[in-house]
């Protein structure tokens, strides 16, 4: 189990917020509603969207070789 307070738990946490983000710009309702606003505290959800519609390539790698941490090295 991958302890929040720990590098690795951040990491998991940061990985898991982009890959969601990402998805729910492609949903309509949500995107105008949750994703509409580029700044203040609700602009975090846009930029993490943005973030992983733009690198979904690389978010893909890092959420595998994560994911392969935590099942057989961790």
């Amino acid at each position: 189990m991958t302890n929040v307070y720990s590098l690795d738990g951040i990491l998991v946490f940061g990985l898991l917020f982009v890959c969601t983000c990402a998805y729910l710009k492609k949903v309509p309702r949500i995107n105008s509603w949750l994703l509409s606003e580029k700044k203040g505290v609700w602009g975090v959800f846009y930029k993490a969207a943005v973030i992983g519609t733009r690198l979904h390539i690389a978010v893909a790698i890092s959420c595998l070789a994560m994911a392969f941490y935590i099942v057989f090295l961790k």
